[in-house]
């Protein structure tokens, strides 16, 4: 399952509800995040909101369907979260799919579908090709329309339109409706 929204539409928030759910009725699940918020937030999963949770952190070269698989031979596992799932590779996106198909566990995955440049993330491009189910998680542009985008602001409030595609921490993100990201971009094909 991939569940994509923009940047503040509650996508951490669904998760931790989503989770909490399963343990209220004694079954197990194991939550994981990007290793790129580690310094960010203490190994957590957490909301805006104030809800957490613990999680496992992944990297790009980390085999994830045998982590799943070494933690099932331990107990029980009922689902597997994964946040910030725009940062998974492409083999790990496989991986995790293998988790659903050979281990029958379900993978239930959120994450942002594109960048502040309009472009796919790795892991979103992946989930989008061989996700058994999509769900777009909406959030509202500063006009009140759906947003889709989002553009990354300087320390001025200008948008920026190039630079790294990950940036944690350091720029202010705001989502916007196509129409609105186009005009605070100057993006024309």
């Amino acid at each position: 399952y991939f569940s994509y929204a923009a940047m503040n539409a509650g996508k951490s928030t669904i998760l931790l509800q989503a989770s909490h759910n399963y343990r209220e009725r004694g079954m197990q699940t194991e939550l994981y995040t990007s290793a790129l918020y580690a310094q960010m937030d203490n190994h957590s999963i957490a909301s805006r909101l104030g809800v957490s949770a613990p999680a496992k952190l992944y990297e790009p070269g980390d085999d994830l369907f045998a982590q799943i698989e070494m933690r099932l031979d331990e107990a029980p596992l009922h689902c597997v979260f994964v946040d910030e799932a725009q940062f998974l590779t492409q083999r790990q996106v496989w991986e995790l799919a293998r988790v659903a198909d050979r281990l029958g566990v379900p993978v239930m995955c959120y994450g942002l579908r594109t960048d502040f440049q309009g472009n796919l993330f790795e892991g979103s491009r992946e989930l989008l090709a061989i996700a058994d189910s999509l769900r777009e998680i909406r959030t509202i542009c500063e006009c009140g329309a759906k947003a889709t985008m989002v553009v990354r602001l300087d320390e001025n409030g200008k948008a920026l339109t190039d630079g790294d595609q990950v940036s944690i921490g350091k720029d202010v993100y705001v989502s916007l409706c196509r129409k609105h990201w186009e005009e605070r971009t100057g993006h024309n094909l």
